[in-house]
């Protein structure tokens, strides 16, 4: 496939931001790079973004992916947080679902079938038997359209997609507008909303594999906090059994901080679960994991409104991707995911994930990176 670029760098600069408690006092000094992609006969952009405060981040309107997520230690050095491929056109063999935007439904769907309003759905089954992150075509394989914008102390980029009745086997045409912004203070925001035009079932999420050692080290030692009291088990195709279990006294909990790799070797095949933070949607921004990395001193804060938070710690990982000089192999990266349940549309008993016409689905999902 080839690939083509070009350029345009816009800046706003005056002193460069360091200090929260400075925001009132100080202009901002951001950066964007445009950069154009030729993906085969279809054109992307990439957009890269550089706050001025050590924070830099690469977005593509090809699978709404974030390729890069640079963000400062302790010391001062700012380094790639994520991982991915060295060059957009790699993403369009995205296996693993490097740093993409997840649609129309984020995790699994026992057997890629649902019922809605006594119809029977038949989606793409994608991975086994079962329905993955949206099938064969999902989001993460589509070009956006997209656009940037400046605010007072945040840049954005505003994509949207129109998914057809049909695609994958969904029903109704969806419209699906996602956000991406950075702040002066080191903040990453993404908002999704959609709407149909008949009812379907929509569960939409981002898939960043974060390594705050800046892939020095795997993640089996970072430090995770989940605010979340129960999970949900699964089968072992990885589908929820509809049982929502506590945390307590397990593996699984997370309420206060562990090595990843503490307790690994008791879950069979590694963490790809679904923490329960809340058990029905609000509108309620809340803290729902904390990632720390000892020696560098970077720290993740999650924030989303989402009922639940998949964490999977990389265990699909197999050594076939090299990047840099180093091998992605099991555990390099992990996943922190808000979603709705998986496999929603067949537990009743799930928030829901359906979507009627006249109404407006909304995923709010914030990222705080400081260092301590």
């Amino acid at each position: 496939m080839g690939i083509a670029l070009t350029g345009i760098l816009f800046s706003s600069c005056n002193a460069p931001q360091k200090d929260e408690k400075e925001m009132d006092k100080e202009t901002v000094n951001f950066k964007v790079k445009v950069n154009e992609v030729k993906l085969g006969d279809k054109n992307a952009k990439v957009f890269h973004l550089d706050n001025g405060n050590g924070m830099e981040v690469e977005i593509s309107s090809f699978g709404g992916i974030i390729s890069k997520l640079i963000v400062p230690d302790k010391e001062g050095n700012s380094e790639n947080i994520v991982l991915g491929y060295e060059n957009i056109a790699d993403y369009d063999n995205n296996d693993y679902y490097f740093g993409a935007a997840i649609g129309r439904f984020g995790n699994r769907i026992a057997k890629g079938q649902f019922e809605l309003d006594g119809q029977t759905y038949q989606l793409a089954t994608n991975d086994g038997n079962n329905h993955l992150h949206g099938g064969l075509l999902g989001f993460n394989r589509v070009i956006w359209d997209s656009e940037f914008q400046e605010r007072e102390k945040s840049m954005k980029v505003i994509m949207s997609y129109t998914s057809p009745d049909g695609e994958e086997g969904y029903p109704g045409n969806l419209k699906t507008t996602l956000t991406f912004e950075l702040t002066a203070d080191n903040k990453l925001l993404l908002e999704f909303e959609s709407e149909t035009d008949q009812a379907t079932i929509v569960n939409l999420t981002h898939h960043g594999y974060f390594n705050l050692s800046g892939m020095k080290e795997d993640i089996l030692g970072h430090q995770l906090t989940l605010n979340a009291s129960k999970y949900t088990p699964v089968d072992d195709e990885l589908i929820p059994t509809g049982e929502l279990k506590a945390v307590e006294g397990t593996a699984f909990d997370f309420t206060s901080s562990h090595k990843v790799g503490e307790r690994i070797a008791e879950v069979p095949g590694g963490y790809d679960h679904n923490f329960v933070v809340k058990e029905s949607h609000s509108d309620e921004l809340v803290k729902m994991a904390e990632l720390y990395h000892e020696a560098s001193g970077r720290l993740m804060e999650l924030y989303a409104d989402s009922p639940a938070v998949q964490f999977y710690s990389g265990n699909f990982l197999d050594g076939k991707v090299t990047v840099d000089n180093v091998t992605y192999n099991q555990y390099m990266g992990l996943c922190l995911e808000p979603q709705t349940f998986p496999n929603a549309p067949n537990e009743p008993s799930f928030p829901t994930a359906r979507l009627n016409p006249g109404e407006k689905y909304t995923h709010k999902i914030a990222y705080h990176f400081k260092v301590k």
